[in-house]
């Protein structure tokens, strides 16, 4: 009877112990929120882990973002600003930077991101003329009615000697650097022999990947890009997950969609994400996901 009296008490107090535990360990079990502040690679540039893109259906200058009429872009924009998304993709390839100026206007400049990309392949938008780089930057900045930018790259790079053959803008584009006209420069790329060259070519400071664990609308097997990002985190550049929800093609699938969701970060493979939401309660529904990502 006393030992049975001796081993209850002694296991009640360790389940009192263990009960008055819970709630605190639950409180300090790390969440990702998509509004934390992250630090792209060694650019120094800070902003929210999840930056809303606008080139869903991109093309020509238009995206399903300038579709929509710029009152409801420009209400989007802003309501996802005030959720706590700090950085936008943007792009001449979609048409998006005028959108910015009236979406988020009166809030200053050093409160957010902003992303833009040089279209220099033919085809895609309206003009044949490709002008260097300094002369589409200062068109961008006229655009976003502002005096810099935070991170450009070269758009969808596919070749695997890119860095020969835009030697040129990449040129220009660190001159605009040391003017302080951009904070940082890079590449989006399409390929994978694109993605090694930029993992191994020092001018890269940053680049756009296309990542998730179902291998839809990516440029070699998951275990191969995975492979390739974590050598870029390792190297201090900064990595910019994209097709996160394939393109959309995951949308409706909620187990897939939760798991693609949280693959980039369980598996430490990006620093930021860049998602096309064209709903705020895309935004919600992205944010929550996210929250339940192991780490």
């Amino acid at each position: 009877m006393n030992i049975h009296r001796r081993h209850f008490l002694k296991t009640s107090a360790l389940g009192v112990t263990g009960l008055a535990l819970a709630p605190r360990l639950r409180a300090e079990t790390p969440r990702l929120s998509a509004f934390d502040t992250v630090t792209l690679g060694r650019t120094g540039i800070k902003t929210s882990r999840v930056s809303m893109g606008t080139g869903v259906s991109g093309g020509n200058r238009q995206s399903n973002h300038t579709r929509m009429g710029a009152d409801n872009a420009h209400r989007l924009i802003r309501e996802i600003y005030e959720r706590g998304v700090r950085s936008f993709d943007l792009a001449d390839l979609y048409g998006t930077p005028p959108l910015i100026p009236s979406a988020l206007e009166g809030v200053p400049r050093d409160r957010y991101m902003l992303i833009s990309k040089i279209w220099w392949a033919p085809g895609g938008i309206p003009e044949k003329e490709r002008p260097d780089a300094d002369v589409v930057v200062s068109r961008f900045c006229k655009e976003l009615k502002t005096d810099y930018i935070d991170l450009v790259l070269l758009h969808c790079v596919t070749s695997g000697e890119w860095n020969k053959e835009l030697a040129r803008q990449m040129e220009i584009l660190e001159t605009l650097k040391r003017k302080g006209m951009i904070r940082a420069h890079g590449v989006s790329c399409h390929s994978l022999p694109a993605l090694k060259a930029a993992l191994d070519e020092p001018w890269v400071e940053s680049v756009h990947a296309r990542i998730n664990p179902y291998q839809l609308h990516m440029d070699g097997t998951t275990e191969e890009i995975s492979e390739v990002l974590r050598q870029f985190r390792a190297r201090g550049k900064g990595v910019v997950g994209m097709k996160i929800i394939g393109e959309g093609k995951l949308r409706n699938d909620e187990e897939k969609k939760t798991t693609s969701i949280q693959y980039a970060w369980a598996n430490k493979l990006v620093d930021m994400v860049t998602v096309g939401f064209e709903k705020t309660t895309e935004l919600d529904d992205f944010a929550e996901r996210l929250r339940g990502t192991p780490v």
